[in-house]
This record gives C-alpha cells, structure tokens and sequence, in this order.
C-alpha cells in the first residue's frame, strides 16, 4: 500500500459505507459468546474518564493562574479607582484563558503530557512564556503599561508558571497511580490475532508508561490458528461479532492488526467499523514501510495510523454537556409559560396524558424513551411509529396540529437533555421502528447507524435546513443521514449555536411537519 493510499483510506470509506452486521431493528445486539459477554459486562462506565481528566487539568490551569494573579493584586496593588479594577480584572481572565487555549492545541492536556520529562515541562513553560510575552507586548503597543505594577507583572509570572508546574507533579503523579492500579486507561480490542498483532501485543506492554489495555482479540480464524491468544489474551469471537461488542462494552480504541498488505480485507472491515463511536487505530509497528512523521500517533515508540477518530470526545464532551445543560435550565425557565399553555390546552381538548413517550434510538444505539407532548389522539397514538404522521392525519389532534407545526410538542426533550440521554443539538433521534415504503432506515442508508456514534439531538442540522417531518419517500431519510453525518464531522460550540440560532427561524418555514 502506498503513503497515498493509506492517506487516502479514511476519508474515502464514508460515503460508501456498508454495515451489514447489523439485523434490522437490533441495533447492533447480536447474540455474543459467553467470553465476550463476560467482558463486556466487565467494561462498564468509569468514574474517572479521559475527558474529565482533561476538563479537571484546564479548570486548575485556569483556577491556579487566575488565584495567583488576583493575590499577588490584591496584596501589592492599591487601586487608584474603578478603571484600575476592571483592567486588571480583564487581564485576570484573559491571560488564563489564552494560557489554557494554547497549550490545549498543543496537546498539552493529554494523558501523556503529565508523564515527567523535561520536554513537557519546557512545552508548558513556553506556552505561558509566548502569552505573557504577547499580553506585555499589548500593552506596550497600546501605551497601557504605566497602568499596570511592573511588581505585579513580574510577581505573577514567576507565580503562574509555578502553579502551571505543580499542577503538572501532582496530576502526573495521580495519573501514574491511576494507571497502575487500572483506574484510568484506553480500552482497546484487538481485530485481528495473527503475527501482527503479537508483535504489537509485545511492544505495547515494554512500554513502561502505556495506557493501553487490550482487553481481547476478535478473528475469523480458529483458535488454534490465532497466536494472539498465547500472549495471554481471550479470543472474544469472530469479526463479525465486534460490532455487537463495541454497542455493549464500554470500551475506547479497536487496533486493526493486519498487515498493509491486505489492502482489501482492511478496507471492508474499516467500512463495518466505523459506525462504533471509538477510536480506530490500524497497528504500523510490524510494517517495514516508512511514513511521513504526520501519518503516525505514537504510544511510547509504538506507531499507529490513525484512521478514524471518536467523535465529540475527551474535552470536546465536556464543553458540549456543559453548553447542554446551561442552555437547557435557561430554556426552560424562558418558556415555562409555553410549557405550562401548552399542557392545559392537551389536556382540555381530549382526555389522555399531557405526555408521550416513544422509543428512539440513542447514544450507540441505546434504546431511550424520548418525551414529548402528546399531539394525537391518545386511544390513537403510535408509540411503536408504525405509520408515519401525513397532512390532515386524522389522528392528530387540532392543539397536536399546531404544536407540530411550531416544535412545541418536542419541548419535553429538555429534560431528556439533562438527563443526559439527549443533546441540544444533534442527528435527530428515530424511532426504533421508523420505516418507509415497508422498509427500515438502516436498511435504506447504507451506514445509517454511524449518526448513532454521538448523543442526539432536540434539533438539527437537517431539520434547519429543511428535513424534518414526514419521511415518504428513501430520499428523504439518505438526506438527512448526509446532514447528520456532515454535522458530526464538523462538530464545534459554534456550529451549535448557529443551528439553534435558525432553529426558531426556520420552524414555521417548513412544510413537512404535519
């Protein structure tokens, strides 16, 4: 394979993706043997994540910094008036803020920048170095440095890259202990046990400081032709089986362990696996073929091609949740008139609960009960979407009309969102059943369980631009799984208040909501 093609993998796998593992309407939940079944209850959720980690360094970087600068002021510096106040409490705030954003792109963040080398302390240090020196540089420019103590400013250098260096030592050392003891570390399955992957096995574990727990091995061949599994390691099952793996255990990262060579056997099990919301990594350590330094992510001296990338993840999660449920609580407060009018008004035209909950799939295709007000009839309702709501649907109630037409009836799913079942914005969750022309969505869209790799959304990036309502014909549902899967590649804070931003302009614009 050459450097072109290997580049060339990833990017050209998604638009032709082809899942067949997956049974209609199983959502990825094919039987397991009993060894995989045995692991995957074992891998359940962590209390301590990589993401959290990562949010928990930047708030001390950010805390520690801030709290230095604010005492060495409040100590030393005697405001002249209010001015003084509100200048220095800027640079308070904007200097971390920097500080914190420039090491984060320099991956200063990850779990292999808290192990102690003089590199890592040097990469921190400069990066404080290059925000000072351009925060000084600013106000020499703007002719603002006589309003600021020259005591101060050299104080709360010395004192921030302090913090920035002790907040390191002690968060390497917990990490270290963390990862002895199992607490923190990237799960990760073996695809493929052949003499690739025993060499990888064997690599990774002289490294001193991996992260990397491989929790055991999927192959097609027999056992006794899978010499992966005399390194200690349990064959789970066969490669057709992961799918249902990675939708039941909690795990990180899926090693494909083959050799280059195997060009066309690598690009079909990539095509199936990258609907998983992990990871994929294809093993570079048994290949003689020598890349550009770019094409590689390393653990320890242990290369890796990086094929695709969880979605959404480590800090990206967190500032997402957060985003979720502050906006949230703040819609719901907004609107609780909206809320409360439209309750009253189910509940006077016809008799039944104000509520309607439907089964949709969620996160990695977990099955969820979504919230909304009831809009049809109640002895008329379709929990189950066995038949799509069309104009003039005799089940629809006159208050369901409306609040349909305007989204009110998908209000409830706020409380979804801080449930944390659902995100504000996001591939819109579909019933478990939802069809057209007798025919299920997954088995329409080739690759439709890939918009399942994030958290759902209250709205879109296809509704905003036109593609919510009725479903009655395939196009309909392969252009909105396009929309889904554009907004989960280029997923940003931004790109999320922009789509909330049209959401309301484009509610009473669309003509497919019935």
């Amino acid at each position: 394979m050459t450097l072109a093609e290997a580049e060339r993998i990833a990017p050209a796998l998604k638009p032709a993706i082809a899942v067949k593992t997956e049974r209609p309407g199983a959502g990825g939940r094919l039987p397991l043997s009993p060894e995989a079944a045995q692991v995957a209850r074992m891998l359940k959720p962590r209390l301590i994540s990589v993401g959290l980690l990562s949010a928990l360094a930047r708030l001390a970087d950010f805390a520690g910094i801030l709290a230095v600068g604010a005492l060495i002021f409040g100590s030393y510096v005697v405001p002249r008036d209010g001015l003084d106040e509100l200048q220095y409490g800027l640079a308070l705030l904007m200097v971390p803020l920097a500080t914190v954003f420039l090491i984060g792109s320099l991956n200063g963040y990850l779990l292999s920048a808290y192990r102690p080398s003089i590199a890592q302390i040097g990469r921190t240090a400069g990066a404080w170095a290059a925000v000072f020196g351009c925060f000084t540089l600013a106000l020499f420019f703007l002719k603002a440095g006589e309003d600021f103590s020259r005591i101060w400013l050299g104080s709360w250098l010395v004192g921030g890259f302090a913090v920035l260096l002790a907040n390191r030592l002690v968060l390497g050392a917990l990490i270290g202990r963390w990862r002895r003891a199992g607490t923190i570390e990237r799960r990760a399955v073996l695809v493929g046990g052949g003499p690739e992957a025993v060499e990888l096995i064997r690599a990774l574990r002289a490294e001193p400081d991996c992260d990397i727990r491989i929790c055991g091995i999927f192959d097609d061949r027999e056992l006794a032709r899978t010499p992966a599994v005399m390194e200690g390691l349990p064959r789970l099952g066969r490669i057709a089986e992961l799918i249902a793996f990675g939708r039941q255990a909690e795990i990180d990262m899926l090693i494909v362990a083959l050799p280059l060579t195997a060009e066309k056997r690598l690009v079909q099990l990539l095509k199936m696996l990258w609907v998983l919301p992990v990871d994929i990594r294809l093993s570079a350590q048994a290949t003689q073929l020598r890349f550009r330094p770019r094409a590689y992510s390393h653990v320890g001296s242990v290369p890796f091609f990086d094929i695709f990338d969880r979605p959404i993840a480590d800090w990206d999660a967190v500032a997402k949740r957060i985003f979720d449920v502050a906006v949230s609580l703040l819609t719901l407060i907004v609107l609780a008139p909206v809320l409360l009018a439209a309750a009253v008004a189910i509940r006077l035209e016809s008799p039944g609960p104000v509520l309607f909950r439907q089964r949709r799939y969620g996160f990695n295709n977990d099955v969820i009960e979504v919230l909304k007000f009831r809009s049809m009839y109640h002895h008329m309702a379709d929990p189950d979407a066995r038949a799509v709501v069309t104009r003039d649907d005799p089940r629809v109630t006159r208050v369901g009309r409306f609040i349909r037409r305007a989204s009110i009836d998908e209000l409830p799913q706020l409380f979804n969102v801080l449930r944390g079942e659902l995100s504000l914005v996001g591939p819109r969750p579909h019933a478990v059943n939802a069809h057209t022309e007798d025919r299920l969505w997954e088995q329409v869209v080739d690759g439709y369980f890939a918009r399942h790799r994030v958290r759902p959304g209250v709205t879109g990036w296809a509704q905003v631009n036109g593609w919510r309502g009725e479903v009655d014909c395939e196009e309909k549902i392969r252009r909105r799984v396009e929309h889904d899967l554009f907004y989960i590649e280029n997923w940003s804070v931004l790109f999320d208040l922009y789509v909330l931003f049209l959401t309301p302009l484009r509610l009473f614009k669309s003509e497919g909501a019935y």
